[in-house]
Formats: C-alpha cells, sequence, structure tokens
C-alpha cells in the first residue's frame, strides 16, 4: 500500500470507525490518524465520549466540528427552495448532511496537512460516492481511503473480534438490529426486520415520532412566517433556520408527523428499504410549497418542480460541489424572491395540512375566483381564447376530414 504521513478519517465513534483507525495505522506504517467529528445536530448522546473514544482507539487527536447552523442554513435552507423531494418521498436527510461534513472534513485534512482522507462507508452505498465526489471537487491533491473496499473484514463479528485482539474496547455488539443515522433534519433506520419488504415495521424502528395511533386526539396548529422561501419565524418569534428546525421536530413529533418508510433507488444500482422520520422538514415543506400556490403562476410553477426534481437527484448521487448545483440555486432562488407571506398549520395523526396562507405577494384574486356575480370578469372573453387555444386540434381534425 501507499505510505501517507497523516490521514484525517471521518469519524463517529461506532464499530466502523474504531475499527479503522487502528487499521490504518498497522497498514499505513508511521502515519498518524486524526479523527473527524462533525455535529450536524445528531444530538449529545452520540458525542458522548468521542474524544476519549477516538485516543483510545489510536488517533493522534479528535477534532469535533460543530456544523448544525451551516448545515441547516446553507444546506437544508436552499434545498427546500428548490421543493427537492427524492422519488416522491425522501427528504434528504442523509443525503444533504455529507456535503457539509466533506467540506470540513477536507478543510480539517488540510489545515492538518494530511495526505490523505478516509471514510467507513460500504462499498454499497451512496455515502462513498458523495464524500469521494466532494474531496474530488474540493482537494483532488488528497487520497481517498476507503477500508470497506480493501480489508478482509466482511461482518460486524469481524471488526468486534479485530478489535478485541487489540484490547479496544467499544460500546457495540454483534447483535445490533438496525443501522441508523440521524442529524438535526431526520433520522433513518435501516436492516432487521425492515430487509424484508412484507414486514411492517416495529415500534422500534421508530425513535423520533410517535406512532399516528397514540399521537393526541386534539390537533395542533403552528405559524410560520416566510421571507423569501426562508422560514424565518414561528407563531411570530423570530428564529435561526437551526432554531426553527429544531422547534418544530419537537412539536412535529409529537403528533406523528413526518414518518415514510420507503425502498428507493441507490445510486450504486440495487434498492434499499429505509424508515425516515423528517417531523420538521415535514412542516417545513408544507408550508413553502403553500406559499407557492399563492404566488407562482402556472408556469413558474411548473419550471420550479422540474428544478426541485433535478436537483433531489443532485444531492442524492453527491453532486453538491459542482456548476450544476449552482445553476439549479440560482433559479430556484430566483424564483423564491416573491415567496413570501404567513402559513397556519395543523398538525394531527402523523398529518400536517396549511388550513389558513396568505402573501402580499398573491396572485389569487377573490373578486375573479368568485362564483357569485362579479364586475371584472367577462366571460363572453373565454370563448376567443379556447377557439385559439384549440386552433391545432381543430386545424388536424379538418384536415382528417379532407382525407
Amino acid at each position: 500500500m501507499s505510505q501517507f504521513k497523516k490521514i484525517v478519517l471521518a469519524y463517529s465513534g461506532g464499530l466502523d470507525t474504531s475499527a479503522i483507525i487502528p487499521w490504518l495505522k498497522e497498514n499505513y506504517e508511521g502515519c498518524e490518524v486524526v479523527a473527524f467529528v462533525a455535529d450536524v445536530g445528531q444530538g449529545a448522546e452520540d458525542l458522548e465520549g468521542v474524544e476519549e473514544k477516538a485516543i483510545a482507539s489510536g488517533a493522534s487527536k479528535c477534532i469535533v466540528a460543530d456544523l448544525k447552523d451551516e448545515f441547516v442554513n446553507d444546506y437544508v435552507y436552499p434545498t427546500l427552495t428548490t421543493g427537492a423531494i427524492y422519488e416522491g418521498t425522501y427528504l434528504l436527510g442523509t443525503s444533504m448532511a455529507r456535503p457539509v461534513i466533506a467540506k470540513a472534513m477536507v478543510e480539517v485534512a488540510l489545515a492538518e496537512g494530511a495526505d490523505a482522507i478516509s471514510h467507513g462507508c460500504t462499498g454499497k452505498g451512496n455515502d462513498q460516492v458523495r464524500f469521494e465526489g466532494a474531496v474530488a471537487a474540493l482537494a483532488p491533491q488528497l487520497a481517498v481511503i476507503a477500508p470497506w473496499r480493501i480489508w478482509d473484514m466482511r461482518s460486524r463479528e469481524d471488526l468486534l473480534d479485530y478489535l478485541a485482539e487489540r484490547n479496544i474496547k467499544t460500546t457495540a455488539s454483534a447483535t445490533k438490529i438496525y443501522s441508523r443515522d440521524a442529524n438535526a433534519w431526520h433520522i433513518s433506520t435501516e436492516g432487521g426486520e425492515l430487509e424484508s419488504t412484507w414486514n411492517e415495521p416495529s415500534e422500534q424502528a421508530w425513535t423520533w415520532t410517535v406512532s399516528p395511533e397514540q399521537a393526541p386526539d386534539k390537533a395542533e396548529t403552528v405559524s410560520l412566517t416566510v421571507e423569501k422561501g426562508r422560514i424565518v419565524a414561528v407563531d411570530g418569534n423570530a428564529m435561526t433556520p437551526y432554531q426553527v428546525l429544531t422547534h418544530l421536530n419537537e412539536r412535529a413529533a409529537r403528533h406523528g408527523v413526518g414518518r415514510v418508510d420507503i425502498v428507493e433507488n441507490r445510486l450504486v444500482g440495487m434498492k434499499s428499504r429505509g424508515c425516515y422520520e423528517t417531523p420538521g422538514g415535514t412542516v417545513m415543506m408544507a408550508a413553502l410549497r403553500a406559499i407557492e400556490e399563492l404566488v407562482l403562476d402556472k408556469p413558474t410553477r411548473a419550471w420550479r418542480e422540474k428544478v426541485g426534481a433535478e436537483f433531489s437527484h443532485l444531492v442524492y448521487d453527491g453532486r453538491w460541489f459542482t456548476p450544476l448545483c449552482k445553476a439549479l440555486l440560482a433559479s430556484a432562488e430566483a424564483i423564491a424572491e416573491d415567496v413570501s407571506g404567513e402559513v397556519v398549520l395543523k398538525m394531527y395523526k402523523g398529518q400536517v395540512t396549511a388550513i389558513q396562507k396568505q402573501s402580499p405577494n398573491s396572485l389569487y384574486s377573490e373578486e375573479f375566483a368568485t362564483f357569485g356575480e362579479d364586475e371584472v370578469y367577462d366571460q363572453s372573453h373565454a370563448e376567443g381564447f379556447i377557439r385559439l387555444y384549440s386552433l391545432a386540434s381543430r386545424i388536424k381534425a379538418l384536415k382528417a376530414q379532407q382525407k
């Protein structure tokens, strides 16, 4: 194997990355391993003791970066303006977090004078592409080491045995049921009974939200203020993007909002099943779409939907640091110029519904839309419009009759 002086590892403190640290030191003799931990809002419990774990596993030091505000402000909010939903259901929770983590890891690698980065992504998943695509775009001079594509270990049992042989302690066990990934936006759950698509998820598969059946029998409403496609206040109280998200997560989770159980197409070609919980994000997405209904004309809304569909694949496929990303975000930002107003949403038994909405830029006119008598719309004008609108069909039919 090539020799490296210093390697920065994307470290979580879990079983995989705990084994990777000693493996790197053994297979790249004399190298220094710096553990990099990204705090993207996964929770204090996941970060507890992480520095001590890294050092105990053989890292020379552990750097913990607080990326929560940057994640929500610079990645989640821009994605929300595009309306991106992957394959119609997935709100891109894991996908959106990867570029902010990869960017920070590259910055640490450059500051530390490292010549390589490493990650614990498997060869089956999407994250390997997201991390390595970001490195290629930001610092192509850095080598990438992906142990799961190199070493001969193939199971949790192999990793546990490897650590036991080296007297490295871990809280992991061979009986782990699920694979989970959490950040401020969502938590994903895979594995266990979910590997069979015929199994209904047990309540163990859900961790943030209550089941809709157990949710309160009384609905709760929340008012969101939107300015240019960004939610800036909740119930009249100004908040930062991260504060908005965490506040709505708590309230929406109580009502079972934001659960999805989906089978998605991974970038590498296989399908995978996951249970995803995005309580606050589901409310935020509903609010923005409600304002769009008022302010976007038909062709602009259709274009925004195309931008959202394209952006969902871009984020999922790990292409954030590309010219296309800049172009799509610029388009979404231009559309969002008029997306301002206030929305009241009702959360009840797993559902969120916009029940009141208003905007200073609204194109809705009660005068024109009324079923009652009006003084602004001449219905006779519709005849000429319809004749012109259907002209191509009329000409085609006349040609057919002539034949």
